[in-house]
């Protein structure tokens, strides 16, 4: 019997564990990353790229390049957060035959499932090149507050990867299994917040005699990192705006560069009290190329969000 992998598939970046000897270990992907982002892209040639490769052609190819899809999926066309969605990125979000919002690229529609299990085969591939050994098995984790429409979205996903999803997992159980993995004696109710990309939750658990009972457990599927780059992108945007009198929303490929920037920004400012987002050639108007140089204060972002 092959190993069984456990899968992290998240908004922003998906990550793939094993149990190693009696210890779970984070399995690097091809680029040597302990964390693959959760993005596919579809080029010219109609090659179809995953992870960094895809990340990394983002500014150029936006319409192709779909990202944050686990917000999208096992939800209805007509759902507000959809219509929310739509709005934030560059690529079309279209109804499905089912009535389910669907996206469209590289010609082509796809559902939300269709498009996790890229990121899923993906996983297996970086699992297998390790272990030397085909996988046919995982434990998938979603976000607690997903409803029983958005977990089976995700089972399907695995399917389509050729995965047998053994089991669904609260991601904020997860967390609180890894935690007590060491503290096996411990007893008591314990609170935890998961913050991600573009899921937060929290869940609160009663552990005894290494047992883990979820109480309670609520969350926003539509809160996280991402909503924070947005907000840091509109901030940038406007400020734009005041500066030069040209709007970057209007532009597909300057917005893409601006959420590289806003995602850049907001990671120095974890370490540093003050950031420069600096993008030369943002965009032109009849007077030349223009730049973008806003100074960031931790300050200022702690305000935006």
């Amino acid at each position: 019997m092959g190993k069984v992998i456990g899968i992290d598939l998240g908004t922003t970046n998906s990550c793939v564990a094993v149990m190693d000897s009696g210890d779970p270990r984070v399995i690097e992907n091809a680029e040597g990353g302990r964390t693959t982002p959760s993005m596919v892209a579809f080029t010219e040639s109609g090659e179809r790229v995953v992870g960094q490769p895809a990340k990394r052609q983002a500014v150029t190819n936006p319409e192709n390049t779909l990202f944050a899809i686990k917000r999208l999926i096992g939800r209805r066309f007509d759902d507000a957060n959809v219509k929310k969605d739509q709005a934030l990125v560059p690529y079309a979000i279209i109804k499905g035959d089912n009535g389910d919002a669907w996206v469209s690229a590289g010609k082509e529609k796809y559902a939300p499932s269709q498009i996790s299990a890229f990121i899923l085969q993906k996983m297996k591939e970086t699992a297998e090149s390790y272990l030397g050994d085909k996988v046919t098995e995982a434990i998938i984790t979603v976000p607690a507050y997903f409803n029983d429409s958005q977990r089976q979205a995700t089972k399907d996903a695995g399917k389509i990867a050729g995965l047998d999803v053994l089991r669904i997992l609260n991601e904020p159980t997860a967390a609180a299994l890894a935690y007590g993995m060491d503290k096996e004696k411990s007893a008591g109710t314990i609170a935890v917040f998961d913050l991600g990309g573009g899921t937060f939750d929290i869940s609160v658990l009663e552990i005894g005699d290494g047992v883990f009972e979820v109480k309670s457990t609520n969350g926003d599927t539509f809160l996280g990192g991402e909503d924070f780059d947005a907000r840091i992108m509109d901030y940038l945007a406007d400020e734009f705006k005041k500066e030069k009198g040209i709007d970057l929303r209007s532009d597909k490929l300057a917005l893409q560069r601006l959420k590289e920037g806003a995602e850049k920004a907001k990671i120095e400012l974890s370490s540093s009290g003050q950031t420069e987002v600096n993008l030369p050639f943002i965009t032109a108007d009849s007077s030349g190329p223009q730049h973008l140089n806003i100074k960031l204060t931790r300050a200022k972002l702690e305000a935006l969000v």
